[in-house]
């Protein structure tokens, strides 16, 4: 029985992290990006952020989004070590629910 609740916790990780994608978004990217992802705050107006639910940002893969916040972009940092490969598939997942 041990066994199978341990089992069954560790398939949910994934499931899991992708269920923080929200709270993590909140924590580490609404600073600059705005709680939904305008770019409305002090520091996203400053930085000229471009809104993560415009064509520009929407148009772009996956794989691209995730290598933006790996390795930043123009005054975007490089913030992709903090995460696992699951927490990037949770962010691309909130960025992609700002799609106008």
């Amino acid at each position: 029985m041990k066994k199978l609740i341990a089992i069954l916790a560790l398939a949910a990780l994934p499931v899991l992290a992708a269920e923080d994608g929200p709270a993590l978004f909140k924590a580490k990217c609404a600073g600059c990006h705005g709680a939904t992802g305008a770019g409305d705050t002090s520091v996203g107006k400053s930085l000229k952020v471009v809104p993560l639910g415009s064509a520009e940002v929407q148009k772009m893969s996956d794989a691209d989004i995730t290598k933006v916040i790996q390795t930043g972009k123009g005054k975007m940092p490089a913030v992709g070590k903090a995460f696992t490969p699951d927490q990037l598939k949770a962010l691309v997942a909130v960025i992609r629910s700002f799609k106008k």
